[in-house]
């Protein structure tokens, strides 16, 4: 079975089940500065889960494309990948526990609707009680039921396992304790597939451990996760239960290919197997023995097409900085198995996954030329850091310094400037010729991204990380700021990108020139004048071309599906004004713009290339 079949099966067996297909929404999130990628299938629909209604009901289901930057430093192994698919059914307060576990089993055992998995190969965990709120005792019986009913025993200990909070209990933001007042949460329930093959434990560094189903080694992969949110922290630090309980399942297709190809290395299936053949042919070396390298560039290579194919390009900061990591990490492992030629790779990896992504055939040259042209500029990065750093080598041999070693010593201070300056990997330096203290330099890298990581904890990690109301607040105001900027200047102005925090926005569009001081007061007086005006703010799912038709605007206007989330400025209730601003956007926003009260423009400054940039704040 393919990553199609397996796609198409599952979201035909749903819609069976009174689900709507929903769109897969873009990779890079439009308007939602808040986090750089879409890292998981209920991501886009946060407002939901939360309580705001969605236009096509309460049952709805769809395949999202996925990426975890958090994931880079785990692939290498049989099963971590940075980008995946993940199917997911979704219920909105319409069923619960007694339907969505049934359903999930039928679907994996089913061999003419579903997957088809034997049932014997399948284990599962349950939540096992954390203070007031009790174990998940209702899955445990459901569970059993349903093995029971193909006879099989199901006691727990044996096939049915409980965990705590670590595993079996989702939030946005962790555990109970780290769950701020107000914030849903709830148990889940995990399936896992049994590969029957223990050597893959006593061949894994974790062999000296005892294998279960949440072992990292290998043997059990988790295909599938149903999450129950029931809950809310309340101010008492206790849980009270919702309203409406919402079912949030999530199944890597990934995961289910392993599964029903039964293949433990996610690499040999249908979906890498060309990849890794392709990779072969450019290193001219076997997959066996050069297992790790070839895994990091089969997915570090498959993830930078599919963020490239959304016109990023490889940069120092946010979604280009994790392309250019992406390209340059997969080079590093390249040249350490003598590889030369990227192309036949890309090209593989563009034919395998446009099956299931057209995108990628559309994109293919921009693809290309993006990862070729990264290649190049690391290659000139390489020539560079070199010249640097003998010339501090040469000035420290002048000094009377000692340089030691057949290989030259240089200290964690300048590798780490290498690799900061030029992004030269420890990997890179020693092909160079270079030696330095590892330990040095590993705290000193670890350092880094310890305060890096501080101020982009929430973007990397993804999931409209700040829904303050001063952040809301300024979603709207970007709105009436776009547009006013179109009404002074002119309709060519569109917005090329945003940042949005408690502080501040940072608002960056096309125009050529610089705005002259009256010009800026021009927009900020229109933007305070829609404040004052007190207009309603809504949104809209219709379809993309009509959208379009009615003048809508917004980021990466060509990557939207069949339908569109569409949000409506205006005009004043009882009035036939046309709305004044209409824009493609998640959210989230205010109800009415006199939430904003004012509007201040603080700067403007040129970002080169026909881009400019403005700061302002909302009180």
């Amino acid at each position: 079975m393919s990553t199609k079949q397996i796609l198409d099966k599952y979201v035909t067996y749903f819609e069976n089940k009174g689900h709507k297909h929903i769109d897969n929404a873009p990779l890079v999130p439009l308007n939602d500065p808040s986090t750089l990628f879409t890292s998981s299938g209920m991501q886009p629909l946060i407002p939901y889960l939360l309580g705001e209604k969605h236009p096509l009901g309460e049952r709805l289901v769809n395949a999202q494309n996925c990426f975890r930057s958090v994931d880079i430093d785990e692939v290498g192994d049989n099963r971590h990948t940075t980008f995946f698919r993940m199917l997911g059914n979704w219920s909105l307060g319409s069923y619960f526990k007694k339907e969505q576990l049934p359903w999930l089993f039928d679907f994996l055992i089913d061999p003419k609707e579903g997957l088809g998995l034997d049932p014997t190969r399948l284990y599962i965990t349950v939540f096992e009680g954390y203070k007031e709120i009790p174990k998940d005792t209702e899955s445990i019986a459901i569970w059993q039921s349903l093995f029971q009913n193909v006879g099989l025993s199901a006691n727990e200990g044996e096939r049915i396992f409980a965990y705590g909070v670590d595993k079996n209990w989702w939030s946005r933001s962790g555990t109970p304790e780290q769950m701020p007042v107000n914030e849903p949460g709830g148990p889940d329930t995990e399936v896992f597939f049994d590969f029957l093959d223990p050597t893959i434990h006593e061949n894994s560094q974790f062999k000296n451990q005892k294998c279960h189903v949440n072992c990292d080694c290998g043997r059990y992969l988790e295909i599938g996760n149903s999450v129950f949110m029931q809950y809310r922290k309340s101010t008492n630090n206790t849980f009270v239960q919702l309203p409406k309980s919402n079912v949030d399942f999530g199944g890597g297709l990934e995961r289910f290919l392993l599964a029903t190809q039964d293949i433990s290395d996610m690499f040999l299936t249908s979906l890498f197997s060309p990849i890794i053949t392709s990779i072969e042919k450019s290193t001219n070396k076997k997959y066996e023995g050069n297992e790790r390298p070839m895994r990091i560039i089969a997915d570090h290579l498959r993830s930078a097409c599919y963020i490239a194919a959304f016109g990023i390009v490889p940069s120092n900061s946010e979604q280009g900085y994790i392309l250019r990591r992406l390209i340059r990490r997969s080079i590093d492992n390249f040249h350490t198995l003598s590889g030369t030629d990227l192309a036949p790779i890309i090209t593989s990896i563009i034919e395998v996954n446009s099956k299931t992504d057209q995108i990628l055939i559309e994109k293919s040259e921009q693809i290309s030329l993006t990862i070729i042209e990264e290649a190049n500029r690391y290659r000139n990065a390489l020539k560079n850091a070199k010249l640097i750093i003998d010339k501090e080598l040469a000035k420290q041999t002048r000094s009377g310094d000692e340089i030691l070693g057949e290989h030259r010593t240089i200290s964690a201070e300048l590798a780490f400037k290498s690799l900061a300056s030029y992004g030269i990997s420890p990997s890179q330096l020693k092909s160079l010729g270079y030696d330095f203290n590892e330990q040095e330099l590993a705290e000193k890298i670890k350092e880094h991204q310890a305060i890096s990581r501080k101020g982009n904890e929430k973007k990397f990690k993804g999931g409209l990380a700040d829904t303050s109301e001063k952040t809301i607040h300024g979603h709207t105001a970007t709105h009436l700021l776009h547009q006013a900027l179109r009404d002074v200047l002119d309709n060519s102005v569109h917005q090329s990108g945003s940042n949005i925090t408690s502080e501040r926005i940072r608002f960056d569009f096309s125009y050529d020139k610089k705005i002259t001081d009256q010009q800026l007061l021009e927009v900020e007086n229109i933007v305070n004048g829609k404040i004052k005006e007190d207009l309603p703010v809504h949104f809209e799912i219709i379809p993309t071309k009509q959208a379009y038709e009615i003048g809508a605007i917004g980021l990466f206007m060509d990557t939207y599906g069949d339908k569109s989330k569409i949000y409506f400025i205006g005009p004043k209730k009882g009035t036939k004004a046309k709305p004044y601003s209409i824009e493609f956007c998640g959210g989230p926003h205010v109800n009415f713009t006199g939430e904003l009260k004012s509007f201040k423009i603080i700067k403007q400054e040129s970002l080169g290339l026909k881009q400019r940039r403005i700061y302002a704040v909302v009180e």
